[in-house]
């Protein structure tokens, strides 16, 4: 048996043992090994999906010795809680879901609703719809009710109400560059930058979703925006020059957001076409 085989079958077989945990309703692979993009020290990602009360004690049983679970809320706000394991030498990480909160932001996002939080790892914010996306975009592992699987086959189309309030909340690019040319008079960098990286963030959601497409978190979504085919063909290029040097001067800063500018209106216009 060779080792990617070895770790997958362990992975199945902890999935079904999660599965029995008082609590759980079921588990999905995430990340970046459910969609086939995954490198060999990629991380294996579980989403456990669990209602009422989370039994624990049970969990680290399954998690094995000096492994600490943390419980609903460790984590932060919408991180729920996990653990942080390590099998064969390759890390597999448990990330919480409260499934009746997972049901009720997909009811938001079918009527154009979305939330975004404060969340520890997510510089941009946590939006809501990648509860969704999750369930869209995973692998379902365990799922002995069925639950997940109904629920992944209700998610598959992309729901246009969230489309439209997504696309729409560009204005909120809009609103930052504006406030970031105040900061660059101040010669404030810090607070030009992050208007600036905020600004590129929030559209990056509108392209993906004009896109019809699930946004997880920042990482790599850059790239992936630049790709698609109704963005400017140097979009990428010029995000990379805005983040990577935005100055330090009130001269370099009203430059860099003059060019911010520019790129947001480029892209607004695409996103209200």
């Amino acid at each position: 048996m060779g080792a990617m085989q070895a770790i997958t079958e362990h992975i199945e077989h902890m999935a079904a043992r999660l599965a029995e945990v008082p609590g759980v309703v079921g588990v999905m692979l995430g990340g970046s090994r459910a969609r086939g993009e995954h490198r060999p020290e990629s991380d294996w990602d579980l989403g456990v999906y669990y209602r009422g009360e989370l039994d624990l004690a049970a969990l680290g049983e399954v998690a094995g010795r000096g492994v600490e679970v943390a419980g609903p809320g460790g984590w932060g706000p919408w991180v729920n809680g996990g653990a942080w394991l390590r099998v064969d030498g390759v890390a597999v990480d448990w990330i919480l879901r409260d499934l009746d909160r997972v049901e009720r932001v997909w009811a938001d996002c079918r009527a154009g609703r979305y939330e975004v939080g404060v969340q520890a790892g997510h510089p941009l914010g946590f939006w809501s719809p990648c509860y969704v996306g999750e369930l869209a975009l995973g692998r379902v592992l365990a799922d002995p009710a069925g639950e997940l699987a109904t629920l992944r086959a209700q998610v598959a189309d992309y729901p246009e109400p969230l489309r439209a309030a997504l696309t729409a909340g560009a204005w909120e690019a809009e609103f930052l560059v504006g406030a970031a040319a105040k900061g660059a008079g101040r010669g404030d960098v810090l607070y030009v930058s992050l208007c600036v990286s905020r600004a590129v963030g929030v559209l990056v959601q509108g392209l993906y979703a004009r896109d019809r497409r699930w946004c997880l978190n920042e990482k790599g979504a850059l790239a992936v925006a630049g790709q698609l085919d109704y963005v400017p063909a140097d979009f990428e290029a010029r995000v990379r020059q805005l983040l990577g040097s935005a100055g330090e001067t009130p001269e370099a800063l009203a430059a860099t957001v003059e060019r911010a500018r520019q790129l947001v209106g480029e892209v607004v216009a695409v996103l209200r076409g």
